[in-house]
């Protein structure tokens, strides 16, 4: 995949991301804000703020939640980021951290 393709892949993934996140922060409590190419995700009880961003350099996404960070990779069998380590989608990781940062479940 060349850097184009990638930024393409990338704003998509975001964007999708954002308008869920957006749906289901309305449910659950928490803000969802964009801000040159990056995703914010605020959590008021308790406190915390996910950060999504595109890393053109090594051509992944990366997420800093709950004290961690995950590296999503490109999977071209399933048209989507995911994270190696265990195969969830990034829709599916950001539901998964959500959840566990408000208690509860989240779909996105």
């Amino acid at each position: 995949m060349n850097d184009q393709e990638f930024r393409d892949r990338a704003d998509l993934a975001l964007k999708n991301l954002e308008k869920a996140l957006l749906r289901s922060g309305d449910q659950h409590g928490f803000e969802t804000d964009s801000n040159q190419g990056a995703l914010t995700v605020e959590f008021e009880d308790p406190p915390a703020k996910f950060v999504v961003s595109p890393n053109s350099p090594v051509r992944q996404i990366w997420v800093s939640a709950r004290v961690q960070s995950f590296k999503l990779d490109w999977d071209s069998d399933r048209s989507e980021f995911v994270l190696g380590a265990d195969g969830r989608s990034l829709m599916q990781l950001l539901g998964d951290l959500a959840g566990d940062q408000i208690g509860g479940k989240v779909q996105l």
